[in-house]
């Protein structure tokens, strides 16, 4: 039986997620090691990332063994949110949706900072796309929104009141530093993703000669490039940076994951594990310098 789209269903639980998507900016005091202090708004940066999954506490294990991250529980009303920690900075987010066997529902759903989140979300469904959860206030946070662009990728648009974080000087281990458009109509998407964020593009050519495209907005941002595998919908990849992403590979099936994209040297030299974690949520482990 083919499976359905999980997008109405992460749309249920990211209503309530929204509310502490950002918590860590909501607090106090900072923890150690935290952010830099915001700036302006950067258009087109990934700001914040939430794991949407139908079992966080397998969750929780694996990836406080694989990427050494700590958790601390949360609630908002009569619904659980866990945050994650790599460092002493928060993270991502962790929310739970009811097991469906007709639907694959886990998934890491990340944030792009926008400067207006309603003139964003109506770009998305004037272009074809549609909305999740439609925008609101967050708090003292910002405002955000949840949708589904054009070739069915969930995705979060998010305008935080103080501003972004400044981009550090380069990436930090255990936390995350990239993201992958896979795209069914690459042409499309690029096209739609520089009218939405104001990305401009360069043109790359993998060793296997397909091409890739470098998103950039100030500094890159992401990359985009063709589905390179069959039976996988337009969805982004998150990526987190690691010291050895064949090691950590290497443990994923004793933690109850599965490896998807073995690292091999004609991809990238060996620098890139793709792997789902028990909850079959998948995440791009990056080594770096490429």
């Amino acid at each position: 039986m083919q499976r359905k789209s999980p997008a109405p269903v992460i749309g249920a639980a990211v209503a309530v997620v929204l509310a502490v998507a950002c918590a860590n900016r909501s607090k106090s005091a900072a923890p150690t090691g935290a952010a830099p202090a915001p700036s302006s708004i950067l258009t087109g940066k990934f700001v914040w990332h939430d794991l949407v999954t139908e079992d966080p506490a397998a969750c929780r294990r694996f990836y406080a063994a694989l990427l050494g991250w700590e958790f601390e529980d949360a609630h908002r009303g009569d619904r659980p949110y866990v945050i994650a920690r790599s460092g002493g900075r928060y993270v991502a987010g962790i929310v739970a949706v009811p097991p469906d066997t007709s639907q694959e529902l886990s998934q890491w759903l990340a944030y792009m900072s926008v400067p207006d989140v309603d003139a964003a979300a109506a770009q998305v469904t004037a272009a074809g796309g549609r909305s999740l959860v439609a925008p609101r206030e967050v708090g003292s946070i910002g405002r955000a929104a949840v949708v589904v662009d054009p070739q069915g990728a969930p995705i979060g648009l998010l305008r935080r009141a103080a501003g972004d974080p400044a981009d550090e000087p380069s990436p930090v281990v255990g936390r995350f530093f990239w993201m992958e458009y896979l795209a069914r109509d690459p042409g499309t998407a690029l096209a739609f993703y520089k009218g939405l964020a104001g990305y401009e593009s360069q043109a790359r050519e993998t060793p296997s000669g397909a091409p890739y495209e470098v998103l950039t907005r100030g500094r890159p941002r992401a990359g985009l490039m063709k589905i390179p595998i069959e039976n996988v919908r337009p969805n982004w990849l998150s990526y987190v940076r690691v010291e050895d992403p064949a090691a950590l590979a290497a443990r994923v099936v004793s933690l109850g994951g599965k490896v998807v994209v073995a690292p091999r040297p004609e991809i990238r030299n060996g620098t890139l594990a793709v792997v789902a974690d028990p909850s079959g949520a998948v995440l791009a482990l990056q080594k770096w310098p490429l």
